[in-house]
């Protein structure tokens, strides 16, 4: 009896740390979630918590984590490691009635290359604008300094 009891507390003292242990890529998973889709780079999943509730549950697993974002738009929550994790991002859609998504995804090549050249693409479109900006003042006050040089050659 006395084994049996001592079995009975080791397994209630076990049985926690194993039960909140899943995860996804590294990013934790939520466990009232019921999966819908299941990738090597990609899960998504349903739970009946509400919104907060869910955003709640990962504010406080990723608590201790660096380099994690939130950001809160009209129709849910974005979250996204800008660090050396494997996943990438956590969306947590707004839902309805039938609860709330959410979906984690791989951080992959085709983001960060696509990340990097919209800026290299950017720099150069921000610095064509400002090249045709003062093309057009330096003819403007070339076209104004020459009106005043003939103005002054005429007297």
């Amino acid at each position: 009896m006395k084994n049996l009891i001592t079995f009975f507390v080791l397994l209630c003292l076990c049985y926690p740390f194993s039960a909140g242990a899943e995860d996804f890529l590294g990013a934790p998973v939520i466990p009232q979630g019921e999966e819908t889709i299941r990738t090597d780079a990609r899960l998504e999943l349903k739970t009946r918590l509400s919104h907060d509730q869910v955003v709640l549950f990962y504010r406080e697993a990723l608590k201790g984590f660096q380099d994690i974002k939130f950001r809160e738009w009209e129709d849910s929550t974005y979250i996204e490691d800008d660090g050396k994790l494997k996943w990438h991002s956590i969306t947590i859609s707004k839902g309805d009635e039938k609860g709330t998504t959410v979906t984690i995804v791989k951080d992959n090549w085709t983001w960060i290359i696509g990340t990097l050249v919209l800026r290299y693409i950017g720099v150069f479109a921000v610095l064509m604008i400002l090249f045709i900006g003062m093309s057009v003042s330096g003819k403007i006050i070339s076209g104004i300094v020459k009106k005043k040089e003939a103005g002054k050659a005429v007297s």
